[in-house]
């Protein structure tokens, strides 16, 4: 499979990359895409959610009312569920939400992203590019003249470039990532992928061993 390779002016500059059907050309396994966004996601959850059960409520121990004779039921503390203030009853409780799926699985994941990206032609090769500054305008720029400012993008960079990342941190809808911190979450929640040439051959290489 060949891609072009389009400058930050949006220009095709007339060269094209190949890339492996290995990576970019499988049937997608939407059951490993699945499971890995399912994993993303539970590691985002701090799960220090907690409330108070009845023996937990700072309250007078005292019986509230009479045992007989009220002609309502029997009532012992104020801690109990039934009254306003008191308790919860199986209310939540501090508890990791991580899970384990297999290495392989993962990759295998990364993998049908970029193939269902590639199916529908969402995936866009730029040339190697950086700014001698940090500046939203000048991302913002590569943006319109690719026409994708209102668009989910995520640019895929061979290691780490402060000026660019900085430059698009106060963008809504665009984000910059490295090879090594591609997640499958990531590729399936953008609507664009724009992957540096540079890039291209370092992400083969990870998700090939």
């Amino acid at each position: 499979m060949e891609l072009s390779v389009l400058n930050i002016k949006g220009e095709d500059t007339g060269k094209k990359v190949s890339v492996s059907e290995e990576i970019f050309g499988i049937e997608p396994n939407e059951h490993a895409i699945y499971l890995d966004v399912k994993l993303y996601l539970a590691n985002q959850r701090q799960g220090t959610h907690k409330s108070k059960e009845r023996a937990e409520i700072n309250h007078s121990t005292r019986k509230i009312k009479k045992q007989k004779g009220t002609g309502g039921a029997r009532a012992g503390s104020i801690k109990s569920p039934v009254f306003v203030g008191g308790g919860r009853i199986f209310g939540p409780r501090p508890r990791n939400y991580t899970f384990k799926i297999n290495r392989k699985v993962k990759t295998l994941a990364r993998i049908s992203a970029l193939s269902a990206k590639a199916k529908i032609d969402a995936i866009s090769v730029l040339e190697s590019f950086t700014f001698d500054a940090p500046k939203t305008k000048s991302y913002l720029t590569v943006l319109n003249s690719l026409s994708l400012v209102n668009t989910k993008t995520l640019l895929i960079l061979p290691e780490v470039d402060s000026n660019v990342y900085l430059s698009s941190r106060n963008i809504p809808k665009a984000k910059v990532t490295t090879v090594d911190l591609v997640n499958t979450y990531d590729l399936m929640n953008a609507d664009r992928l724009l992957i540096s040439e540079s890039a291209l051959s370092n992400l083969e290489t990870l998700l090939n061993k």
